[in-house]
């Protein structure tokens, strides 16, 4: 019995502890379920809280950082984007297109200080880019400049020393005209057709009287025509005025690129190539304007020059008095008595101002083609002029009257910091060809001398322009292979003269003339050009001069035979930095 009493309490037992695990099993579950799943309830709204209250100022702070942040994401997104725009418009091709007038030195125009002359447009184009204040020539004659705009050279290196013949040379016991000497695939032109692949433009002047197709090459041009050497011409019924037919001409191009050449997507490269203001030489009435333009200027007297004095003329050197002189010659043609200087400088002023308007007519043009906001405009002229200064006229020499010329460049791709400014750093005409080629994207070729003047203009200005950096880096890397050479900067000012390098701009250059005829005629004249002073040189001659550009910017005070020493210490060292630069530029001629 009693064992099996046991057996009924123990299964009790076992279903009694059971049990109990069950319920305490349940309850800590319930326990576990409210401290996890649970939220209290808030008995008092965020509404009803105070501005200061914490919970309350937490999200208010929070809700003002996201639409901060929603703002500035907003403005990321739109400078990213219109930084997007901006590249893509870089990387469109641009239209060039290059104004290149005749005999227009760098005051003929409003923008430069000129008081009489009217050019508006030109004046616009410098108000929407930036005008170079001391741009230069190399040489000062019409063929050499346009030959050197062709070549991106020197006359030391292209050699094009006569009007249609180049230079002549002995070859097989005979005098042989050599015509342009650089291949026609490495001129301007042609790389811009063949190898930037642009529709290609010239109307107007040439200026070198040779074959166009055997000389700047074949296949080289979409249009062509060649005006030189006239101011009126019967053409058909009626009489045209160049200056009318250069704008004609250069608006018969846009239509035809307009039909050809922009369905193909193909940029245009143009130089309206004007024959104004140059005199018709031989015509003793020297400038023909047109009709119309006879009334400008009627009730304007033209100052005279301050060096237009007999004593400036007997100042020049002793060979320009001995009666053979050709710019003592033009002179008389052109200024010899003050109504005739009046007469032939108003004339003068009515043609250039005939060469603005057709500016303004086709950059009109441009506009309605809805291409002027992508087109590289850039306004300058082949040589400066004598407007009775030194008592000569015409161009040739060294003086400043004859070297500087107009640049006005407008570039899709300038900085805005630049724009309606002015850059007075030495850019000279060998410095366009590099700049038209940069622009269509291609280096300038090793053997061109010149840099491309967009590095002045463009993103920071001239430092950190990698770009050109890198191809100043290849040319100097051709030129120490191919027998030329890149001076170190002057020993004179702890290097503050130098030619140019990757990091810095040229602040000095060598300027050269052949002589032309005979050495009483045009002689021979050559010159270190600094912004300070200026040393002659007139090889006919062995003739040295020097002038202090500051002191004396008439350049009227021959400074050689000064006792002052630091004249003489100028002299030393400027002929010496002369031969330096001079064997640059015909290092490999």
């Amino acid at each position: 019995m009693v064992r099996q009493i046991g057996s009924g309490s123990s299964r009790i037992l076992v279903i009694f502890m059971i049990t109990l695990s069950i319920i305490s099993v349940a309850v800590l579950v319930s326990i576990h379920q409210l401290e996890h799943f649970s939220t209290p309830q808030h008995t008092t709204s965020e509404h009803d809280m105070p501005d200061d209250h914490p919970i309350r100022a937490d999200k208010n702070q929070h809700l003002k950082d996201k639409a901060q942040r929603a703002r500035w994401l907003a403005q990321q997104r739109l400078q990213n984007e219109r930084e997007l725009q901006q590249q893509k418009e870089e990387e469109k091709p641009m239209n060039i297109i290059l104004f290149y007038a005749d005999d227009w030195r760098h005051d003929t125009m409003g923008a430069a200080g000129n008081p009489i002359v009217k050019t508006p447009f030109i004046d616009a184009l410098v108000k929407e880019g930036v005008r170079f204040t001391q741009n230069c020539v190399t040489t000062s004659i019409c063929w050499i400049s346009r030959a050197t705009l062709y070549t991106g050279q020197y006359l030391a290196r292209h050699n094009f020393e006569m009007l249609g013949k180049g230079r002549t040379v002995l070859m097989d016991g005979k005098l042989t005209e050599m015509k342009l000497e650089v291949p026609a695939n490495e001129t301007l032109y042609s790389l811009m057709k063949k190898k930037a692949n642009y529709f290609v433009g010239h109307a107007g002047k040439l200026g070198l009287w040779v074959d166009h197709i055997e000389y700047l090459g074949k296949g080289t041009f979409d249009f062509f025509v060649d005006e030189d050497g006239w101011h009126w011409r019967q053409m058909g019924k009626k009489m045209m005025h160049i200056t009318k037919k250069n704008t004609g001409d250069a608006l018969r191009f846009l239509k035809l690129w307009e039909e050809k050449g922009k369905p193909k997507q193909k940029p245009f490269f143009l130089n309206v190539a004007y024959f104004a203001t140059h005199a018709v030489d031989g015509d003793k009435r020297q400038y023909l304007p047109q009709d119309e333009s006879m009334t400008m200027y009627e009730n304007d007297t033209i100052p005279i020059p301050a060096t237009a004095t007999d004593e400036a003329w007997q100042k020049m050197p002793y060979f320009f008095r001995d009666g053979q002189n050709e710019g003592r010659t033009r002179w008389g043609w052109r200024f010899d008595t003050p109504d005739k200087h009046q007469r032939m400088m108003k004339n003068y002023y009515r043609m250039a101002s005939e060469v603005d308007t057709s500016v303004g007519i086709i950059l009109k043009e441009l506009e309605m083609q809805g291409e002027l906001n992508n087109t590289l405009i850039i306004f300058t002229t082949d040589n400066g002029n004598f407007h009775a200064e030194h008592g000569i006229a015409d161009k040739w020499y060294p003086h400043q009257e004859s070297i500087r010329v107009p640049l006005v460049i407008k570039d899709p791709r300038m900085s805005p910091e630049f724009i309606g400014t002015t850059n007075d750093e030495f850019t000279l005409n060998i410095d366009l060809t590099a700049t038209v080629l940069a622009a269509a994207g291609i280096d300038p070729l090793p053997t061109m001398m010149g840099r491309d003047m967009s590095v002045l203009y463009r993103k920071n200005g001239f430092e950190g322009e990698f770009e050109a950096a890198t191809s100043q880096s290849r040319r100097k890397a051709f030129a120490s292979t191919n027998g030329r050479q890149y001076i170190e900067p002057s020993s004179d000012g702890g290097g503050k003269y130098h030619s140019g390098s990757e990091s810095s701009w040229r602040t000095e250059f060598f300027y050269e003339h052949p002589m032309h005829s005979h050495k009483y005629y045009i002689p021979a004249s050559e010159a270190l050009v600094r912004k300070d002073y200026k040393y002659f040189y007139w090889p006919n001659f062995k003739y040295e001069q020097l002038f202090d550009l500051k002191n004396d910017p008439g350049e009227i005070h021959d400074l050689f035979n000064s006792t002052n020493p630091v004249h003489q210490e100028k002299l030393q060292e400027m002929r010496k930095r002369f031969l330096e630069l001079k064997e640059i530029a015909h290092s490999d001629s």
